[in-house]
């Protein structure tokens, strides 16, 4: 990775606005949490918060826009995912309610700043002229069948 990419990453709204969401989880919600949920819940709030910039810098780092594209994607649904497992947390009582309250409007604004950097990848298309963009990988699920019913395992055709 050039220096080129890091300094642009380091000057990336979204990345910017996402690693502070992180932080905060770190600071405000993981310490709140008791001493019996830290290989449960806690790992599970660290780990799909660490996933939210980390493929945001990820997609940044690839070249072609789409790929960009679908780790913003990707993205988007650890910070559900995230978001999911704080309501949780908030529910089981562990998160006061105007703590849990700022950190859901956190997450939506969080959301809609994803959908506008999608919104401006597919627009400028970045390196959509280079050699190899046009060519897709797909896989047919047409390829795999189950020969029987009672071994699931699939077998592949031709």
């Amino acid at each position: 990775m050039s220096s080129d990419n890091i300094q642009g990453l380091e000057t990336l709204e979204a990345w910017k606005h996402l690693k502070d969401l992180v932080l905060r989880v770190y600071k405000e919600i993981l310490p709140m949490l008791p001493v019996e949920e830290k290989w449960n819940l806690n790992q599970q709030i660290r780990r799909s918060a660490q996933s939210v910039p980390a493929n945001i810098a990820e997609g940044h780092g690839r070249f072609y826009y789409q790929e960009n594209v679908r780790f913003c994607y990707i993205a988007r649904g650890s910070l559900t995912e995230t978001f999911s497992h704080i309501t949780l947390a908030h529910e089981l009582g562990f998160i006061p309610s105007e703590l849990y309250k700022e950190i859901r409007k956190q997450i939506e604004e969080l959301i809609r700043i994803i959908n506008g950097y999608i919104a401006y990848l597919k627009r400028s298309k970045v390196g959509a002229s280079e050699p190899g963009a046009n060519h897709n990988i797909r896989e047919y699920a047409d390829l795999y069948m189950i020969d029987n019913p009672e071994d699931p395992t699939p077998t592949i055709s031709h």
